[in-house]
C-alpha cells in the first residue's frame, strides 16, 4: 500500500512515498530510506522500499530537497548537509504519522544516500537503528576525481562562482554520459559506468523526475564534507553493512569496510558474491537477498 506524503521543511516541502504493509497491527517500525545522489523516490528507493513493507516494515522515501517533486530553488542542487536534514525532515513527518511508532525509526542508506543516513544518524538519535547498501563517502569520492587535487578545484569553482554571479546564469554538469554512445565517445567503458547509465538513462530505471543534471557550485560542499567524521564517537546505533562482491570503480567496497571498522557498534555485515555496485539498485536476486538481510536488522533493532 503506498501513502503519498508531503513533509514540511522550512519554507518548502518535500515530496515523499510512505510504503505500507497491506495488512499490518500498529504501532509499525518505520524506516526511513537516503538515496544515491541523482535519484528520486521512484528509482532505488522503491525497490527497496516496498520490499521493506511486504516484510511490515513501513518504508517512507522522499525526493530530495531541490530535486525531483520536491521543492527548493536553485534546482539540481546536491547539498550533503541538506541531504542530512531531509532525513530528519522525514522523522518529523513519521512521528506524527498515526499508526508509527516514534521510538522504532531506523534508516537506510543506499550508495550516496548511506553516507548521508550515517552522518545523519551520528546526532540525530531518534534514529535506532542504520542499515546501508552499497554505502558511499560523497567526499572521499569528489575529492579523489581531482586530477589537480580538491584545493585546485575549490579554487576553479571559485572563479566559476565569480563567473555565474556576473552573468546570472548558474552552471550544471552531468552526473552521467546521457547516453552510452555518449560514453564510448567520450572514451568511459569500463563496467559502472556503462551499468548505471543502463539503469539511469534507459527505460530499465529511468524516471523524468531524475534530470541526471548537478549545479555545479555544489561540488564545493561535495569536496568539503567527510560522512564518517566522528563516526567511532557518535554512531552508536546498531549498523548493517551490505556490500556488492565485484569491486568496480565506485569506492563503495572500500567505503562500506572503513565504515564498519570505525563504527562502535557494527552489527551485521554481508558481502552480496557475484554482484556489481549498480546491480544493487535493481536486480531482484540481490535486492532481494539484501532486504532480506535488512528485514531480519530492523526486526531484531527496532
Amino acid at each position: 500500500m503506498l501513502q503519498r506524503l508531503t513533509i514540511p521543511r522550512g519554507p518548502i516541502e518535500l515530496a515523499a512515498d510512505l510504503h505500507l504493509p497491506d495488512h499490518h497491527t500498529a504501532p509499525l517500525r518505520a524506516v526511513v530510506l537516503s538515496t544515491p545522489g541523482s535519484s528520486v523516490k521512484e528509482q532505488i528507493g522503491a525497490n527497496y522500499a516496498s520490499r521493506l513493507a511486504t516484510r511490515g516494515i513501513a518504508a517512507l522515501v522522499m525526493d530530495p530537497a531541490h530535486q525531483g517533486q520536491s521543492g527548493g530553488e536553485p534546482r539540481d542542487l546536491e547539498d550533503p548537509y541538506r541531504r542530512g536534514e531531509d532525513i530528519s525532515y522525514a522523522i518529523d513527518a513519521l512521528t506524527t504519522t498515526p499508526g508509527i511508532d516514534p521510538r522504532r525509526i531506523g534508516v537506510l542508506g543506499i550508495c550516496a544516500g548511506g553516507g548521508y543516513a550515517v552522518h545523519t544518524a551520528r546526532t540525530d538519535h531518534r534514529i535506532k537503528a542504520v542499515g546501508t547498501v552499497v554505502p558511499g563517502n560523497m567526499g572521499t569520492s569528489f575529492r579523489s576525481f581531482q586530477a589537480d587535487g580538491p584545493a585546485a578545484a575549490l579554487d576553479a569553482l571559485a572563479a566559476a562562482r565569480i563567473a555565474e554571479t556576473r552573468s546570472g546564469e548558474m552552471v550544471r554538469v552531468n552526473w552521467l554520459p546521457d547516453t552510452l554512445e555518449d560514453a564510448e565517445a567520450a572514451g568511459v567503458t569500463d563496467i559502472d559506468t556503462t551499468q548505471a547509465i543502463t539503469y539511469y538513462r534507459t527505460e530499465r530505471g529511468g524516471n523524468a523526475h531524475s534530470t541526471n543534471r548537478r549545479l555545479a557550485r555544489g561540488d564545493s560542499l561535495l569536496l568539503g564534507y567527510d560522512a564518517f567524521h566522528l563516526v567511532d564517537q557518535l554512531l552508536t546505533q546498531p549498523l548493517q553493512v551490505i556490500l556488492a562482491g565485484r569491486l568496480g570503480n565506485t569506492g563503495s567496497y572500500d567505503a562500506g569496510m572503513q565504515l564498519w571498522k570505525m563504527a562502535p557498534n557494527p552489527v551485521d555485515l554481508m558481502v552480496i558474491d557475484g554482484a556489481g555496485h549498480y546491480e544493487m539498485y535493481d536486480e531482484p536476486q540481490y535486492v532481494d537477498a539484501a532486504v532480506e538481510r535488512l528485514a531480519g536488522f530492523y526486526a531484531d533493532n527496532l
